[in-house]
C-alpha cells in the first residue's frame, strides 16, 4: 500500500474535526453529570424506601423457604392475608368471571 499525497490533507482536516466532536462528547457527559448530582437527593429517599421493602420481601421468602414445617401454604395465606392480595385477586376473579359471562351472552 503505498502513501498517497492526498492523505496529508485528509489528515490534516480530520484531527481538528476528531478535536471538536470528543470536546463536545465531554461537555454533553458534564452537563449529564451534573444533572444526575443535581437530582440525585430526592430519589435516593425513594429508593431507600423501596430497598427497605425488597428487604423485608426477601426476609420473609428466607424464612418460608428455610423453615422445615409442613406449614408452608399456611403461611402463604397468612401473608397474603396481611397484604392484602385476597383482595386483589378476588377482584381480578371477578373482572374474568363478568368477562367470561359477557362473552357467552
Amino acid at each position: 500500500m503505498e502513501f498517497s499525497p492526498l492523505m496529508i490533507p485528509i489528515f490534516g482536516m480530520m484531527i481538528p474535526i476528531v478535536a471538536i466532536i470528543l470536546k463536545h462528547r465531554e461537555k454533553v457527559e458534564r452537563m449529564r453529570i451534573d444533572a444526575g448530582e443535581r437530582y440525585a437527593a430526592p430519589d435516593t429517599s425513594r429508593q431507600d424506601g423501596r430497598m427497605e421493602m425488597l428487604e423485608d420481601r426477601v426476609a420473609v421468602l428466607e424464612r418460608i423457604v428455610t423453615d422445615k414445617g409442613l406449614n408452608i401454604a399456611a403461611q402463604i395465606e397468612a401473608l397474603r392475608d396481611q397484604r392484602g392480595i385476597d383482595d386483589a385477586l378476588a377482584a381480578r376473579s371477578e373482572t374474568r368471571a363478568a368477562a367470561r359471562s359477557a362473552d357467552r351472552g
